[in-house]
This record gives C-alpha cells, structure tokens and sequence, in this order.
C-alpha cells in the first residue's frame, strides 16, 4: 500500500471509528459487534505503525493511555469559569432573591430558571480548528491544571467535533463536567472494597480524584464520562 493510499484508508478508519465511539459512548445505541469494531482499531494501530508519519492528534489511536506525569501544568483559560453560590435553605433562596431584586432594580420584571446540575469536575476543553488541542480544569476561574492526557481516556469526549458541516476554522473553548454516574460510582467502590483499597465517598471526589491522577493509565480504568453544556469562548462566532 502506496503512502497515498495509506493515508486515505487512514481517515476512513478514523471517520468510521469516531462515528462508533459516539453511538457507544454517547448515543448507547452500538451498530456494530466488539469484534467488529476492534478489527477496525486493530487495522488503523498496524497502518499508523507503518506509516508514523501519518498519525494525526486527533486519531482514535491517541486515546491509549500509559503516560505518567510527574506533575500537572498550569493553563490559562480563554474566558473566565465562574463557580455556582450554593443555597442550601430557604432562608439562603430568599436572601438571593433579594440581591438579584436589588440588582435589577425594583421596575424590572424577571423569571427564575431551574436546572439540574451533575455535581462533577468542571473542565474547559479547548478545540482548534475542530480538533481537541487541550484540556483543563476550573482551578480559581482563571488558571486550572493541565488534564489533557487524561480528558482524552474519556470515550465520550470526541477528539474531533462531529457536525453535519464542516467545522469552521477557529477556537472554541466548551465548558464541561467530568462526572461519574451513579451506578458506575457503585461499581467502581464494590471493585475498590474488593481490592481491599479505600473507597469513595461520593462521586463527585470518585470524578475528581480519577481525573486528577498522574498515571494516565489509572484515569482509564475509571468509568468516566463527560456532560458539556457551554460555549465560553469562540473567536469564529
């Protein structure tokens, strides 16, 4: 097989494995069997091997986690990731209330919206062109830890924005929370107590502890999963 040929058997792969990953991890509805899919990842390993040279960053190969970090870097974010004021009674709601009366000013009529919230890691995940290029957490709003490598052992994180039409050039930094479902969370401290390891208190610190580990290797092993809910930045929009 000619380099050309590689390189163009090469992006079918990664297009038809992206598009499994997604129905797998994101949409629960697989349209192909394990073996199925792992012939595929198996092809483009051995393509990607023959060829390095045309081993892309966002290639589904790049998920592989064996990385261990003596530390974690700082990043600085594109836009400020304010954090959430907790109200914990009534009397807590009440006294929002006022504030935001005040605030508006008493002539201004206004509506109050409720939503869940996963109570998880919150992370900026910054795309390049379409591409995943890094990956942080809130830190203080302003500076968070470089949790790159790990985000990229979440299956449900694309490595390359899928849309109907062609992403447009530019950056764009997407607002997430790193959570661990509640069933998985279970599953996860049986395993643990098994192991006779300590286990997690909750899930929130089970999230936030497996996606602040050194060893990218132990990050995969962690049932992780991904919620993005907001666009911070973008310099094409």
């Amino acid at each position: 097989m000619t380099k050309t040929q590689a390189a163009k058997r090469l992006e079918e792969l990664r297009r038809e494995i992206r598009h499994h990953d997604h129905l797998y991890y994101v949409s629960s509805a697989p349209e192909i069997s394990d073996a199925r899919y792992d012939r595929l990842m198996r092809e483009l390993l051995a393509l990607e091997r023959e060829h390095p040279s045309l081993v892309t960053s966002d290639s589904p190969s790049q998920r592989v986690a064996g990385k261990v970090q003596e530390e974690f870097g700082e990043i600085e974010h594109l836009a400020l990731m304010l954090s959430l004021e907790s109200a914990m009674n009534a009397l807590e709601v009440a006294e929002f209330d006022k504030r935001v009366k005040k605030g508006m000013g008493a002539d201004v009529p206004f509506e109050y919206m409720a939503e869940p919230k996963f109570d998880g890691l919150s992370v900026e995940l910054v795309f390049v062109d379409g591409k995943f290029e890094r990956g942080s957490t809130r830190g203080d709003g302003t500076v968070g830890e470089d949790v790159t490598q790990n985000l990229k052992t979440i299956r449900s994180l694309p490595l390359r924005l899928q849309t109907k039409v062609r992403p447009a050039p530019g950056t764009v930094a997407i607002r997430a929370e790193a959570i661990m479902r509640l069933s998985d969370f279970d599953a996860l401290n049986r395993r643990m107590a098994e192991a006779g390891k300590d286990f997690f208190a909750n899930p929130r610190n089970a999230a936030a502890g497996s996606l602040r580990q050194l060893d990218t290797r132990m990050t995969a092993e962690r049932p992780l999963d991904l919620f993005a809910y907001e666009i911070m930045y973008s310099d094409s929009i």
